[in-house]
Formats: structure tokens, sequence, C-alpha cells
């Protein structure tokens, strides 16, 4: 049967609307191939609406309080947790992710708002002790100004609140360029901020051409701040375009999340942890960890219990009890994920389980491990992006930190060890700009998230998350005497 799934219009200077030209996109259902609704596409009459609104907006937020732009976003979280339920159905609907991960995504955005709401309050500057009697030296943090923001579909929200959050609490107006294929649950959330009383302006959403859409604004004198999730080629061609314009810019990009298990480690814990890691998001997830480097001694070991916590996922449409993994997001991505594996096994890499296309409706892949792997081979250098996992023996540690730091990419890293000074060597080597040891601990908004290298820069997590939102000034002056 299918779930009610709403039409999703562009918001703009706080007003619901179509495209003037009428043009929609359509959206579809993952788990079943077909249409479930439409989505405003936005042209350039709708650009320049949001972009006048968001210099209007930020004029009128960056004077409203802290205190009382704190209040704003508290209540904002309150009405998130309030509309979980039908926002997380059609988070499912739309993107695949079962209703109890896509439950778990609006309960963390609520967690992320209240929390940047708090640090928003303490935005603090700070008061240098001058050289010489009478001398003042102040440092003052002001927000930078409108934000453009460009966001994935593999977590509709997640990402979208991260950036709204953090310019909100630093009196920043935000242009949101949401996904196309996930259109909906985002709009769910922009209105529970648009609910709780943020002025007309503060927040855009729009949809449409990518390309369109971020050439435009972020060449527009009157966006200050680019803040981007996505992949690392994107990336690039938009880092650029934000630095020929000198603006502020934050990058989080791809990732190919090397996992290190020791023999000492606890394996029974490890595969459990990694294996429900693996699946979430059926795989379509920037930090999933990917590359496995298990120590000879218990390769075998770990392979033969991992292999059959991947035989037992039950993958099937998000919507149905029971559910532990749901289809890619699309077609395009199920014949990329296609395509690596077909590449892999005709170089020599054994398909341990999966490997293939589910058959029937909709876009499924088979939870997937494979063993025999080469460095050479395209998916060992290439971001699977979905539920792919890559078992490969190490000799010696020094070796599986090397595999770890091979690629440009330096995201997130897993490792699993019962040796304190293990740990410690990997935390000083393992070039990533996340390492959890022993346990998943990643993406809580307390924490900072972001990566290195060619996963790009900046933080969308911790204290560090709203730096990037936030002119630093100096004011020094002396007293007359």
């Amino acid at each position: 049967m299918m779930m009610f799934y709403p039409d999703t219009l562009l918001f703009i200077d706080g007003r619901w609307q179509a495209a003037s030209d009428g043009r929609t996109q359509d959206v579809v259902n993952p788990a079943t191939g077909q249409m479930i609704g439409k989505v405003a596409h936005a042209g350039q009459p709708e650009l320049a609406l949001a972009l006048a609104a968001a210099q209007r907006g930020f004029a009128v937020w960056s004077a409203t309080p802290a205190f009382r732009r704190y209040q704003i976003m508290r209540l904002a979280a309150t009405l998130v947790r309030e509309r979980t339920e039908e926002a997380a159905t059609c988070m499912s609907l739309e993107q695949g992710k079962p209703l109890a991960e896509a439950r778990a995504e609006m309960e963390a955005a609520a967690d992320v708002i209240d929390w940047m709401a708090e640090e928003g309050r303490r935005a603090y500057g700070r008061i240098v002790p001058a050289r010489f009697m009478g001398v003042t030296q102040s440092v003052i943090r002001t927000p930078v100004g409108p934000v453009a923001a460009f966001c994935p579909w593999n977590f509709p929200v997640n990402q979208v609140v991260r950036k709204v959050s953090a310019a909100l609490a630093t009196g920043c107006s935000i242009i949101v360029k949401a996904p196309e294929e996930t259109p909906a649950s985002p709009a769910m959330l922009i209105r529970a901020f648009s609910d709780a009383g943020v002025p007309p302006g503060v927040i855009g959403l729009v949809y449409g051409t990518p390309s369109e859409i971020s050439e435009t604004l972020i060449g527009d004198d009157i966006i200050r701040k680019v803040t981007f999730t996505g992949s690392t080629a994107v990336g690039k061609i938009l880092a650029s375009l934000a630095g020929a314009h000198m603006k502020r810019v934050t990058m989080e990009l791809g990732g190919h999340g090397p996992v290190i298990v020791t023999a000492d480690a606890d394996i029974v814990r490890a595969v459990s942890l990694l294996a429900a890691s693996k699946t979430r998001n059926a795989g379509q997830v920037c930090i999933s960890p990917t590359r496995f480097l298990i120590e000879k001694g218990v390769f075998e070991e770990f392979r033969s219990a991992y292999v059959a916590h991947m035989q037992a996922v039950t993958v099937g449409n998000g919507q149905h009890p029971g559910t532990q993994m749901g289809p890619v997001v699309s077609l395009r991505r199920l014949e990329s994920i296609e395509s690596l594996v077909s590449a892999a096994r005709d170089q020599g890499a054994k398909v341990e389980t999966g490997g293939v296309r589910l058959a029937g409706e909709g876009y499924f892949y088979a939870p997937t491990v494979l063993t025999g792997l080469t460095p050479d081979m395209r998916i060992m250098n290439e971001e699977p992006f979905g539920p792919i996992s890559l078992l490969c023996p190490f000799d010696s540690l020094e070796d599986a930190i090397t595999e770890a730091n091979r690629l440009p990419y330096g995201l997130a890293a897993y490792a699993f060890t019962g040796s304190g000074a293990t740990a410690a060597r990997l935390r000083d080597t393992v070039r990533t700009g996340m390492l959890t040891i022993n346990h998943i601990g990643l993406s809580l908004p307390e924490i900072p998230f972001g990566g290195l290298g060619d996963s790009g820069y900046g933080s969308e997590g911790g204290s560090e998350a709203l730096d990037a939102y936030l002119d630093t000034r100096l004011v020094t002056s002396m007293d007359y005497m």
C-alpha cells in the first residue's frame, strides 16, 4: 500500500512556492522504481529572489540576540521530534533506508539543533592583555554573512541540519540547495525552523539543476560562505569556484574507510559492530568502513563470521517491518556498484557472498564481501558507496598502516585491537580526520566531523563547526590620557 508522499515546493522569503515556469522533477521510490511525487525546479528568477531574501534575512538575523536565536532553535528541535514519524516515513519512501534508520536520523537532527543552539550562545570573543597601559585589545567574532549550502541525498536531513544549525546559531542566513532525489524530508526540517519563528529570508530552500544553482549562488556577491557535502570531484570544482571569489568554504567529501583489525582484538565484537555499520543506509555513507585490513592470524575467523553476518541481513523495502537494509538510491548507483564488483571479479577477486543485483522491482544489491583483492583494482581505489566489504589480510601493523594511508582520502578510519600500544600507534600514524578505536563513535553533534586530503577540510561537528561561519576581528583602542 502506497503511503502518502507530498509534492515539494521551494521555500523563499518565508513562503512555499512553485517555480515561476511551473517546472518540476519526478521523485522515485528506489524500493519500487516508481514515481511517487514531484519537486519544484528553481530557475534564475527563483534564485534571484532567494539571494535577495537571504541578504534581507541576514540583516535581521545577525541583529537578533544570541539568546533569542537559541530559543527559536530549541523550539525547532522540539517540533522536529514531534514530527519525526511523518518525516521518517517520507525519507524512507524517497531514499530507501529502513524506517528505523530514518527515525534515528530525525532524532539525531533534533540533537544537532539543540547542541548548535547552545554553542551559539557561547561563540565568545576575548580580551587580549595589552603591552601598554590604556590599551584594550578586543577579539570580536561576527557572522560571516549569507551562506550557500549544497547537500546530498544519502542523509537528506542529517546533512542539511548540520549546515542550517551552524549558520543560524552564529547569526547567518542560508540558502540550502537540497537533493532532488530526496526533497520532502529536508523540506519538513525547514518547515520546523520556519514554524518555530525563524524570520523570512533567513532560510531558503531550492531544488533544480545542480550546476546552475551552484554557479549562480557561489558567484553572487551576496553569498559569503559555501558549504558542500558530496563527491570529491564535485567538491574540487565548487571549492575552485568559491576560491575565485575569496569565499569561506567547508568541504565534507568522499572517503574509502580503512578498518584495521589486529589478532588480539575482540573479533566477535568487531564483526558485529562493523557489519551493522557497513549495511547502514546500504553502505551509502561517506564514513562507511570499506577496506577491511585483517591480521593474517585471525583473517579466516573474521572472514567466516563476517560473511555469516552479511548473509543474515534482511534486505527489502524500508517501509516493511524487519527490513535491515534497503535499496540503493537509484539505477545509476546500482549500475556503478555492479561495474566495480564485475571489474574486481574479472581481475581475480573472489565473491564470498552477494555480488549480485537482487531480483524484482527496485534498486537492490546484495550485501557483498570480496577477498583476493589487490591494490591496483578499481574497487580498492574508488569509493564503492554501496554494501561492499573488501577483506584483505596483512602481515605486520606497518603493512596495514601503509595500506590505510595509501589513498589520498582521509575521512574516517576504524580499528579494533586489544593493545594500548597498538591503539596509540594507530592514533599517531593513520592519516584521517576521524579515527574510532574499539567502538563506532562518530557523527555526534559535540565532536568534530571532517576529513583530510581529498576528503575535504573544515568540520561539520563540534565547536569547530561554528568557526567557518564567523569572522574574527580585532579592535584595539587606547584611552585618551
